[in-house]
């Protein structure tokens, strides 16, 4: 474990897309542990607003939440939020999400997951915060097909761009970390999935058609494999990682440039399950829940995705005690009892 850990009671908090999946749980853990807590969220359109709102709605009546609704690329946005919120350490979970979507939208992703990235960093050094946690993806190992993928692996060839700004994050919040001595940690999340979850994903999709009766696309034939990781473990994940900021790497070698470590204040982790699961089996557990059998429209393999994710988690292990807990049998109970109640299916 690292030895300058923070007690995060003693820090102001913001968390950025806490309307969103992951920011919500991450939100709702840090109230539920009485930490006051600074919210920002665009609450955009890219899928159903109203999700959003019911999600800010379950946070609400709660005296330590404060939530200003703002833009990334919106440099007076934040910095107002930086100045209201006075922050020690920021949880930058906001972007502009999605694979697929990257081809249809590139600018959204240079605006938001870019210029808005841009746009905290700077204030971050501003405020000389004590922590810059952000959220990077397991979409960053692009082309790579050693298993499981390590932080200590090239990400040379990302295939969408998506995954190009998440790259593109992690080697901008490095460069404030060596010029800016800012403590910047990464966290590249793998599919991550749950209750509140994001309807552009493939989980949800799933659970829709089948309630609808109508079939499901199943890309490059059934022949996946996705290290499907539970929300509760990546707010685990998060919380560990986000009380423990990077120090000098004293020991980094530049003559043998390890990526995932530095000579700076700068890390980036794997936040995943460690297991990954066959597609065709999780869906099998998602018609198992909702009761009914799927009717599976079976596709090739689509741009920009990968047949294959699987986390090397080690380095979380050892440096913050991550330890996922969730299996997916357990985990894809727990979403489709969400997904039925919210939506009386």
């Amino acid at each position: 474990m690292q030895m300058n850990a923070l007690d995060l009671h003693r820090e102001r908090i913001v968390v950025t897309g806490s309307a969103g999946f992951i920011g919500y749980h991450l939100t709702r853990a840090l109230l539920e542990q009485g930490h006051t807590v600074w919210g920002f969220d665009a609450v955009n359109d890219y899928y159903d607003v109203s999700l959003k709102e019911d999600r800010l709605k379950a946070l609400g009546g709660n005296k330590h939440h404060n939530f200003r609704k703002g833009a990334l690329e919106n440099a007076d946005d934040v910095a107002v939020l930086f100045a209201d919120a006075q922050p020690t350490v920021v949880i930058h979970l906001a972007g502009q999400a999605g694979v697929r979507y990257s081809m249809v939208n590139p600018q959204a992703y240079i605006e938001s997951n870019l210029t808005g990235f841009g746009n905290i960093l700077e204030e971050s050094r501003k405020a000389k915060l004590k922590h810059l946690v952000y959220a990077s993806s397991s979409s960053v190992y692009g082309g790579n097909t050693k298993m499981p993928f390590s932080e200590s692996d090239s990400i040379a060839h990302p295939l969408s761009l998506y995954a190009a700004t998440k790259k593109s994050n992690e080697l901008m919040a490095h460069s404030y970390s060596n010029l800016y001595d800012l403590p910047v940690t990464g966290l590249r999340f793998f599919t991550v999935y749950g209750p509140w979850y994001r309807p552009d994903m493939a989980l949800y999709k799933f659970a829709k058609a089948i309630s609808e009766g109508r079939p499901i696309d199943v890309y490059n034939n059934g022949d996946m494999k996705r290290d499907f990781t539970y929300i509760d473990d990546i707010v685990a994940g998060i919380l560990g990682a986000s009380a423990n900021p990077p120090q000098d790497n004293p020991d980094w070698d530049a003559q043998s440039a390890d990526p995932g470590t530095s000579s700076a204040p700068a890390r980036v982790y794997n936040l995943g399950n460690n297991k990954p699961s066959d597609l065709l089996y999780v869906i099998s557990l998602i018609e198992k829940e909702m009761g009914r059998t799927a009717v599976k429209n079976l596709l090739p393999m689509q741009p920009g995705d990968v047949p294959e994710t699987y986390a090397d988690i080690s380095r979380a292990a050892n440096d913050f005690g991550f330890v996922p807990k969730t299996g997916i049998e357990e985990g894809v109970k727990s979403f489709v009892a969400w997904f039925r109640d919210y939506y009386k299916v």
